[in-house]
């Protein structure tokens, strides 16, 4: 009988400098998502960028998907160093051997087979029993472990598997020879208590479990896959398996930049390390954002146009005084040129005079008012407010701007 192990004080304590592994799947699990499909040459320059990212692990795609899917792996794995390439794989020779050809070249590989854990998928999707999962399960590994001695396997639907069958289809992995479990919550469906304690059951109970690497899969259809892949890493996870803004199926996936800024400014709570150039971040988001159909949402996290910017008059102040007030990052941390101060109704006479001494134009303090006071009026109408627009507030202004603000 599998019991969950509730309380953090019955496990180990972890090690507080182990290595976190990025596992980006932006070139598979990303490019399913409508919107976000490539060509050969859009993923091969993306790749490349993911190296200089310092990803991990690169999954270049599903290579029996297409055989210019698998091409694409293959020249991918031919040509990009630094990460170790892989290709995803159902339990399923003819995928299995589609994965070898197409990683094959690469100076370090991988095969990412994965099979459904749950009751309703093998019932409703495969229509298999749990014994005929557990025996593809075992074959497969085996299978994927002539062809390289790192093989992955995912339990699709982790989440909403049943534990003890779940713990015994991970047995049967690790028996078989899989190096890395996956248990993803590939429906968005499970909490970060939930997820933790996911983890912590299953190094509980699986023999063998400490010798493989555990991973985080989440996606975002709750809006938590992020909270839920930090709650996996708290549980025992030490790879992560994430995309560029977040992309993927449905709501998307996890967003690596998210967890990676989250490593990094809460390092006091998670004291782990990893391989991620952090100032490559914002380049990475923005070549994704131009090669497939549409970039990050303005408010994105860590990468939005929004993410360091302030249009409210009290933020702008504190900004001006001192940076930390308002940004727990610097924008050059993950990327990004600068911060910028949005002009708009909600700014103050501070954010309008240090913009006006930007562009040349000093003003006492009757001046500046008068110049505020038609600059508040002007954005009750306007959306944006632009540099010219600011000029042309000058050139109604009957005094010399000149005069140093008292």
């Amino acid at each position: 009988m599998i019991f969950k192990v509730e309380s953090e004080s019955e496990m180990p304590v972890e090690n507080q400098q182990e290595q976190i592994v990025f596992f980006d799947t932006t070139l598979r699990d990303g490019e399913q998502s409508p919107g976000c499909t490539m060509h050969s040459a859009e993923k091969l320059r993306l790749a490349h960028q993911l190296a200089a990212l310092g990803v991990d692990i690169l999954e270049a795609g599903f290579a029996i998907a297409s055989s210019g899917d698998a091409e694409s792996i293959r020249t991918i794995a031919h040509e990009v160093r630094g990460p170790r390439i892989t290709s995803l794989a159902r339990c399923r020779r003819e995928d299995i051997e589609a994965a070898a050809y197409s990683i094959e070249p690469a100076a370090s590989n991988r095969i990412h087979v994965f099979l459904a854990s749950s009751d309703l998928h093998l019932e409703a999707k495969l229509r298999i029993t749990r014994e005929q999962a557990l025996e593809q399960v075992g074959e497969s590994v085996r299978l994927a472990h002539t062809y390289t001695g790192d093989v992955e396997f995912s339990a699709e639907d982790a989440t909403r598997s049943d534990l003890e069958f779940l713990a015994r289809m991970v047995t049967v992995a690790i028996q078989a020879g899989a190096t890395t479990i996956n248990l993803p919550d590939t429906v968005g469906y499970t909490t970060p208590a939930e997820y933790t304690a996911l983890f912590r059951t299953m190094r509980a109970t699986v023999p063998g479990i400490e010798n493989v690497i555990l991973s985080t899969h989440c996606h975002d259809d709750l809006g938590m896959a992020v909270a839920n892949s930090i709650a996996g890493i708290e549980g025992g996870a030490r790879q992560v398996e994430c995309t560029i803004n977040g992309i993927g199926e449905r709501a998307g996936n996890a967003a690596l930049e998210e967890i990676a800024a989250a490593l990094m400014v809460r390092h006091d709570k998670l004291p782990y390390r990893n391989n991620i150039v952090m100032n490559q971040l914002y380049p990475t988001s923005q070549m994704l954002g131009q090669t497939i159909s549409f970039g990050a949402s303005p408010n994105k996290a860590i990468v939005g146009a929004n993410a360091f910017a302030h249009e409210s008059g009290i933020h702008q102040h504190g900004m001006l005084a001192n940076p930390l007030t308002y940004e727990i990052m610097t924008p050059a941390s993950v990327g990004v040129a600068n911060t910028n101060l949005v002009l708009g109704k909600h700014s103050g006479r501070r954010a309008l005079a240090d913009r006006l001494a930007t562009l040349g134009h000093t003003l006492s303090r009757t001046q500046l008012d008068d110049v505020y006071s038609r600059f508040t009026a002007l954005a009750d109408r306007k959306k944006s407010i632009y540099d010219q627009d600011l000029l042309g507030l000058l050139r109604e202004e009957p005094v010399a701007s000149s005069v140093n603000v008292a």
